[in-house]
């Protein structure tokens, strides 16, 4: 990014609901840590060219302890001889005032990092900050925005939202990755302009391509509901309009921002307890009494353990030409508060079976030991109790003034109560109003593009169409109840359906569906990444007219 072309400001963000855990177990065992060692060995590369080239440094690295960081940022400065100014944020965390958390934090606003601008920093580091604050926070020093230029803002949190994730806006993790070369995408930068709109592309001659898709896709990631909530502004997502411009060129603009609510989202961590696994691979015949028979044999090994799930993945083919592809996976995992009930004791008794179980008894690692799994829950608290504040380059300490809030501003959401079960529907075979035409089963990927991901122990997919047409018979067919028939994992659980039309784009919010959250480990895919992937696997019925042509056979 530094020597690609032009640039003002480098951001980088380093924090995910797991990452707190990991800093938090880091910070146990040195309190001076508690921070992203990785950022430092960058900046070894970095520092002396970004200094040459003028261009500013804001990063989230700081974890749980961006004054540490801070530090050592200026013992690395003054070791390779680049004069550089560095400033700091924080009060973040709140973890003393949470009883029995591994990690407390806040989510600061871009207020901070603002601050620090002005002060004349080079290097700015925070702790716990949202992921768009780190564009919106240098934008509103660029333009010297007022804390209610609340469209302004909007448009940089939207900005900054595409950004955070890197390469997942010019081609990676994107549905329709075969049109583009993404051997080795190049990263995503954003023109801002004064009025808060941007342009979204990328350096000269990187791989990857910034299309209305891929910024559509990354628009949707993790996102819940139409109102994005934020520290500093609540940006509309429904008022995103997405123009191309040409060769890896997307604006953003039209973004309405209201007013942030009077709570700020703190994210805990805590250490939930002991997990442990086995996978027995079952070949060949059978694969269901083979399965039957290792949880009778483990029935009694299993019992006083708090939870144990059992998985069976039929990765097993038929008269298949390969072991591999003839054999299915069986998945034991194991929880409890005590790490002696599921440690090496448990896992080396079930492996004790191979001479006395199914035939073709083997496993895909050896036993081991217990290893300790997080939870991670987010609850709302008044803005006033967190105390935001810039620690610049000579040392002051600024604190930050909140955000007003209007009445009407939304709040940051308590966990729901989920509702009684629904019945599940059948698949649907059509769409509600039938359109002209005949119809074909195929999947639903062949006309829509999808990304998921999570928050917490919820998960969101959102789903996109590329034309008009697709766009009119998806928002009639994908209802709740067809997702939820689509994905039969999400029966039972409560399902939101958001309309996003100037994307051409539903988003669905699913509650509860990853448990604690990815630390606990509650899911085969325990982020959610590939939920949306699936959904596109899936088949119903869809006119023939919305299907591609099918390509002429040489």
């Amino acid at each position: 990014m530094l020597t690609g072309g032009p640039l003002d400001v480098l951001t980088g963000d380093y924090l995910a609901e797991l990452t707190m855990l990991i800093l938090g177990r880091d910070r146990l065992k040195n309190p001076d840590l508690g921070y992203a060692k990785t950022f430092l060995r960058q900046l070894e590369e970095g520092l002396g060219l970004a200094h040459e080239r003028g261009v500013r440094i804001v990063a989230n690295a700081g974890g749980l302890n961006p004054a540490g960081l801070a530090d050592a940022v200026r013992t690395l400065a003054a070791k390779t001889g680049v004069p550089v100014r560095v400033a700091h944020v924080e009060g973040d965390d709140l973890t003393a005032q949470v009883d029995g958390a591994l990690t407390a934090n806040a989510y600061l606003g871009g207020a901070g990092i603002t601050a620090c601008l002005r002060a004349g920093a080079d290097v700015v580091v925070t702790g716990r900050v949202t992921d768009a604050a780190l564009v919106s926070g240098p934008a509103a020093w660029w333009f010297n925005w007022a804390p209610d230029d609340h469209d302004r803002l909007a448009g940089a949190v939207a900005a900054g939202h595409v950004l955070e994730c890197g390469t997942q806006a010019t081609g990676g993790n994107y549905s329709f990755f075969a049109r583009h070369d993404v051997r080795r995408p190049g990263f995503p930068l954003a023109e801002i302009a004064e009025d808060g709109s941007a342009v979204i592309t990328k350096h000269p001659g990187t791989g990857g391509a910034v299309t209305e898709g891929t910024v559509t896709a990354q628009l949707l990631y993790e996102t819940q509901g139409v109102r994005y909530v934020g520290p500093d502004v609540t940006t509309r997502l429904d008022t995103v309009r997405l123009t191309d411009e040409g060769a890896d060129r997307v604006r953003i603009s039209g973004v309405r921002g209201e007013a942030p609510p009077s709570t700020l989202k703190v994210g805990v961590t805590r250490i939930g307890g002991w997990r442990n696994e086995i996978v027995f691979v079952l070949t060949g015949l059978d694969i269901e009494a083979k399965a039957n028979l290792v949880r009778i044999q483990l029935t009694d090994l299993l019992d006083g353990v708090a939870d144990a799930t059992w998985t069976l993945a039929r990765t097993d083919h038929e008269d298949a030409d390969t072991q591999e592809t003839a054999s299915a996976l069986l998945r034991l995992v194991v929880r409890d508060p005590s790490p002696d009930r599921v440690g090496r004791a448990l896992t080396s008794a079930a492996i004790e079976l191979a001479l006395g179980s199914y035939p073709g008894f083997h496993v895909t690692a050896p036993p081991g030991p217990a290893q300790p799994y997080g939870v991670f829950t987010a609850n709302p608290i008044p803005s006033q109790e967190v105390p935001h504040t810039a620690v610049l380059p000579d040392g002051t300490r600024l604190p930050i003034p909140l955000a007003a809030p209007t009445s009407a501003a939304p709040e940051f959401p308590a966990p729901p109560a989920a509702p009684a079960p629904p019945a599940r529907p059948a698949v649907p075979t059509a769409s509600p109003a039938p359109p002209a035409g005949p119809t074909v089963r195929a999947p639903l990927g062949a006309v829509a593009g999808a990304r998921s991901g999570d928050k917490g122990g919820d998960a969101n997919v959102g789903v996109w169409a590329e034309t008009g047409p697709a766009w009119d018979w998806l928002h009639r067919t994908l209802t709740v109840d067809a997702f939820r028939a689509l994905l039969p994992e999400t029966d039972g659980l409560p399902v939101t359906r958001h309309e996003l039309p100037n994307l051409r784009a539903l988003n669905f919010t699913v509650t509860g569906i990853l448990g604690d959250g990815v630390a606990s480990g509650h899911r085969f895919d325990p982020q959610a990444k590939a939920l949306g992937e699936w959904l596109r696997a899936r088949h119903l019925d869809i006119p023939v007219a919305l299907l591609p042509a099918p390509e002429a056979t040489p």
